[in-house]
């Protein structure tokens, strides 16, 4: 009789028609700790498979009017992972080997020795547990390889293609009748980057990487890829073939493309005076090497200043690498940066390129540099002075080319005087300093930043604003923004969502904004009518920006005629 068992590996299923056998088998391998079901004809033993699982079975070739080799067919169907050993008291060559070829582990005459029985049985499930680790290691690789969303295309020693993915399949057009054919002899119509990439890995046993590829694929469409190109070694250190990964940044490229084609400065917004004294200096930095120290407050556009600064120089076809220094610890922050090798700490299972590498020819961003650890200061001065590091666990130093571009908004001559950063640190980086001014002291451009931001949670949030009320502009003007220009984006996109017509009013505001106001405006001011004028608070060129060019509308802002506008254009 049959039990449910769970999932273990020391169940055994014994089947044999004799009874004394049974009994006997059982006992002498319940006695070494296993499991066992015993049953005496083949219908049985398929009952108990149907309801268990069994990580090996005995079956006696004869049966008591049933042939044991059919019942090992039925298991290999119904459990294929399940070892089988076969067992006769009388032995023929011919049954022996049909067993195993039909996939039996072994084959044991009877009597069977208690030794032999033993040896054996923990033989045969050492070798299943074997068997399931690979086997899950294998579905495991399988699942990853047939799901990234990168192409990846493997090769063999000779060099003759041994596997692709479903994305190498769709953007390269690999099929199944390529296998085992010699790489480089395959033309997919395209200039054969990654195949190149592949061999050059393969005769090297190196990586080999190759960025931002344009490929021209057989339907005509041109793609660009990020090939990166590595051998597969083996436990005894040959090299058994390469592998070489494809990803698809067309789409990224394209959006560079598009940021960069956006407006001169990378979505930095501002007409005021002092914006256009930051234009004018990322300008005059932005084909030069030089370091540069960002100096403002949370939300002024500290990052897309740096971003500016790389896409507007001779950097841009680079790599634009940004870390937040304040969001990691200290150990997590020095192995991003410079890297580790495998072994350098608990954790570290393979080796792991820095940001500084990965920014090698570009540009690094570090943002919240006050917030450096003193360790952290001192190889980042070694960096800043020679140009080279050591990743962690290594002291082979390695050369780059990075311009380092650090923001903070924290007072560095401060922390200086108090211990907690190196000068010769801070004359590193304040090579070039450039302070963004705060939303409060660019008020001019609060009409402008309105209307780009509006546009922007258009996109998003799939709305149709056109503006906001006068009321909310003179609400806007009174405002503090502590902030910045990312508060002003945070209430825009509040009042977007809140906002049931194309004009947003003040109840769409948010209700500490309107708080705030009150505490140091004038009274009237949350209580004035819609359409009132706001002629002593708007310029023309404001009034132009919150109409969206409309000059009916601005005239209207103004408390003007349109004819006065037009005559205002004219003498521009």
């Amino acid at each position: 009789m049959c039990v449910t068992m769970g999932i273990s590996e020391q169940n055994i299923l014994l089947v044999d028609d004799e009874d004394g056998i049974r009994f006997t088998l059982s006992s002498l391998l319940k006695k070494e700790g296993f499991q066992v079901d015993a049953v005496g004809s083949r219908t049985d033993a398929i009952a108990c498979f149907q309801s268990a699982y069994y990580d090996l079975a005995f079956v006696d070739i004869m049966l008591a009017g049933e042939n044991g080799i059919d019942l090992l067919r039925d298991i290999k169907t119904i459990s294929p992972a399940t070892q089988v050993i076969m067992f006769s008291g009388r032995p023929e060559v011919a049954s022996a080997a049909e067993a195993v070829r039909l996939g039996a582990f072994d084959y044991l005459t009877k009597p069977v020795r208690y030794e032999t029985l033993i040896a054996v049985t923990r033989h045969a499930i050492s070798v299943k547990k074997l068997r399931d680790e690979q086997e899950k290691y294998r579905a495991n690789l399988d699942a990853i390889f047939h799901t990234v969303s990168d192409s990846i295309i493997m090769v063999d020693r000779d060099g003759r293609l041994a596997q692709f993915n479903a994305m190498a399949e769709h953007h390269c057009g690999y099929q199944d009748n390529l296998i085992g054919v010699d790489a480089l002899s395959i033309n997919m119509g395209c200039g054969g980057v990654c195949r190149n990439a592949l061999m050059e890995a393969l005769r090297t046993k190196s990586s080999k990487e190759h960025r931002r590829i344009e490929c021209h694929s057989r339907d005509g469409r041109t793609r660009i890829f990020s090939i990166n190109a590595n051998p597969v070694t083996e436990p005894d250190g040959t090299v058994s073939g390469a592998v070489a990964v494809l990803r698809d940044e067309t789409h990224l490229v394209a959006l560079e493309r598009t940021l960069q084609k956006r407006s001169q400065f990378h979505g930095l917004i501002g007409s005021s005076e002092p914006m256009q004294k930051v234009f004018t200096l990322i300008e005059a930095l932005a084909d030069v090497p030089t370091t540069v120290l960002i100096n403002g407050e949370s939300g002024t556009g500290k990052e897309l200043v740096a971003a500016a600064l790389h896409y507007s120089g001779v950097r841009s076809g680079k790599p634009f690498v940004k870390v937040n220094c304040s969001a990691l610890s200290e150990p997590l922050l020095e192995s991003e940066l410079f890297g580790h090798v495998r072994g350098a700490f608990t954790g570290a299972i393979s080796d792991k390129i820095g940001r500084f590498q990965k920014a090698n020819g570009g540009t690094l961003f570090l943002d919240e540099i006050g917030d450096i650890s003193p360790a952290i200061q001192m190889r980042l001065l070694r960096v800043l002075q020679e140009s080279e590091f050591e990743r962690v666990g290594e002291s082979t130093p390695i050369k780059v080319d990075v311009r380092i571009i650090a923001a903070t908004n924290q007072n560095l001559a401060e922390k200086v005087s108090q211990g907690s950063f190196r000068q010769d640190l801070l004359y590193r980086l304040n090579v070039v300093r450039l302070v963004l001014p705060l939303l409060k002291e660019r008020s001019d451009d609060l009409a402008l930043l309105v209307s780009h931001l509006i546009v922007k949670c258009n996109g998003r949030l799939k709305r149709e604003i056109k503006n906001i009320s006068n009321d909310v502009f003179k609400i806007f003007r009174a405002h503090n923004w502590p902030g910045n220009v990312r508060e002003l984006e945070h209430v825009i996109e509040h009042a977007s969502i809140l906002c049931r017509s194309d004009i947003i009013s003040v109840q769409d505001l948010p209700q500490d904004l309107l708080d705030s106001v009150k505490t140091f405006s004038k009274p009237d001011l949350l209580t004035d009518p819609v359409n009132q004028s706001l002629k002593p608070d708007l310029t023309l060129e404001e009034a132009l920006a919150i109409s969206n060019g409309n000059k009916t509308r601005a005239a209207s802002l103004l408390g003007i005629s349109r004819r006065t506008i037009y005559r205002h254009l004219e003498e521009l």
